[in-house]
């Protein structure tokens, strides 16, 4: 027993060490691209990165260009900042698009479609809030947005991409996406993604409620993305039981990958009870920024960056009302229909 525990520990000291020189790697790329971005034609700089880098160097100077507007506006320097950006905006926009119907390789044009679908929700946010006639950054109306600031890292003491939305900080966590499809941005998403948010930074979960296809775990997935985070998504069903989703909260709260449990009241009653005891051990741990915790009789490590989302279909045959306790534990959202 003793021979496997060390077996463990060096396998798990062994992929700690892998995932972090792989952070690193991605952080050294996000530098030099953000180098690149103004020496560079735009074409060049789309060309030379991974997807996922050139995706967030790309939120990051977007942000900085309306906050930008915003000071120029304030010290009166050019009052119709707003309305030059989003000349220059629609501008870019048309480049990509003429860009992506030329003759491309597969995975350039898949970045450039993502591109597409992130500057034109940046070009409807830039839109209304001029046609708003917001004139400061601290307005709601921005501060809802997902904004990315390429700002320094006290605990490296390196530059680092910090990630705000309303009064809630997270830093990009530069896992491996890959160079998938990303979701289009409607306000309905927006509206999720503020309480997804503020659930987590208040140390608690979040849980979406809706009819099937309202795209309450898509949002959830997209967040992720956004946040370079691991997402897992867990089917439940009433074969599962309070051990196997101990072993799971185990898993999530080690590794600080973030959960998506669908369906989670078709979970028996009796496991839900438990699960509220088994979640309020991890958020407590958070709260009381502990290292090392005991969830289930082990002690495990603690990535304080975990987080749990709930999807739910109420009202449907076979579905458990959950307890109060857990209820608790859950900023909830209803999501009615897809914003289309």
């Amino acid at each position: 027993m003793t021979e496997k525990l060390k077996l463990v520990g060096k396998v798990e000291f062994y992929l700690h060490d892998m995932i972090k020189a792989m952070q690193k790697t991605l952080r050294d790329i996000a530098t030099k691209s953000f180098e690149n971005y103004t020496k560079l034609s735009r074409r060049e700089w789309i060309e030379g990165d991974p997807a996922q880098i050139t995706l967030l160097v790309n939120n990051i100077f977007t942000s900085s260009d309306v906050e930008e507007c915003f000071k120029k506006i304030s010290d009166g320097s050019n009052v119709n900042a707003l309305k030059d950006l989003y000349k220059l905006s629609v501008s870019k926009l048309t480049d990509l698009i003429k860009m992506v119907q030329g003759d491309l390789s597969k995975s350039l044009r898949q970045k450039i479609m993502c591109l597409i679908t992130l500057d034109t929700h940046s070009r409807d946010i830039i839109e209304k809030l001029d046609v708003e006639n917001v004139k400061k950054a601290d307005a709601f109306q921005w501060q809802s947005q997902l904004k990315f600031y390429w700002t320094t890292n006290k605990e490296t003491n390196q530059k680092d991409s910090l990630i705000r939305i309303a009064d809630a900080n997270f830093w990009y966590s530069y896992e491996y996406l890959g160079n998938g499809p990303r979701l289009v941005v409607t306000p309905l998403t927006d509206r999720i993604y503020v309480t997804a948010t503020q659930a987590l930074h208040l140390k608690m979960g979040c849980a979406p409620a809706g009819p099937a296809g309202t795209g309450k775990t898509e949002t959830t997935k997209d967040l992720s993305n956004g946040l370079a985070k691991a997402i897992y998504v867990f089917n439940c069903s009433s074969e599962m039981n309070y051990e196997s989703m101990g072993n799971i909260y185990k898993g999530l709260a080690s590794s600080g990958c973030w959960g998506c449990f669908d369906e989670f009241n078709r979970l028996l009653p009796e496991v839900l009870s438990v699960c509220s005891v088994q979640f309020k051990s991890v958020t407590d741990a958070i709260k009381e920024n502990k290292k090392r915790f005991i969830l289930q009789g082990d002690e495990i490590s603690l990535d304080a960056t975990c987080g749990a989302f709930i999807t739910m279909n109420p009202g449907y045959l076979g579905r458990a009302e959950l307890p109060e306790g857990l209820k608790a534990l859950f900023r909830p959202i209803t999501v009615v229909v897809p914003d289309l």
